[in-house]
């Protein structure tokens, strides 16, 4: 959701909310996975244990980061529409999602959240190509129901 939110806000397509938008998600910068990786096998469980992490330092609703998005791109100059649409997907619109993250913050994980730097960042970069975004792939093209 988060690269298809930037490309359309590069591309000038209205960001695709799917439905009302209340779904909540779990992000984890790219940065951060292989920091996350390093860790868990630097911190192995001992015989016996279990140990599960969730590879995630936050949470946003779709309308958060569609916002997010929006106040980014304008800033920049970039004119960014949001639109709901139909959800294409089989899911719950609203859910009770509340993953709990801080094992691996416990072991020293430096994360890098989702800052309005970072978004502007990824807009940058996805400005600089833009002549390579193939606007026929961004609209869902298939309905999970």
């Amino acid at each position: 959701m988060v690269n298809r939110f930037l490309v359309q806000a590069v591309a000038d397509i209205p960001l695709t909310v799917y439905g009302g938008g209340g779904q909540t998600r779990g992000y984890l910068n790219l940065r951060d996975t292989l920091q996350c990786v390093r860790l868990a096998a630097e911190n192995p469980a001992d015989e016996g244990e279990l140990k599960i992490f969730n590879q995630l330092t936050e949470t946003f609703t779709v309308n958060e980061l569609a916002d997010k998005v929006k106040k980014v791109g304008d800033g920049m100059g970039l004119n960014v529409q949001i639109k709901s649409i139909p959800n294409p997907r089989k899911e719950l619109e609203e859910h009770y999602y509340n993953p709990v993250h801080s094992g691996l913050i416990e072991m020293g994980l430096e994360p890098h959240y989702m800052t309005d730097d970072v978004v502007a960042s990824m807009l940058k970069r996805i400005i600089a190509a833009k002549d390579r975004i193939d606007t026929n792939r961004i609209m869902p093209r298939v309905s999970w129901k």
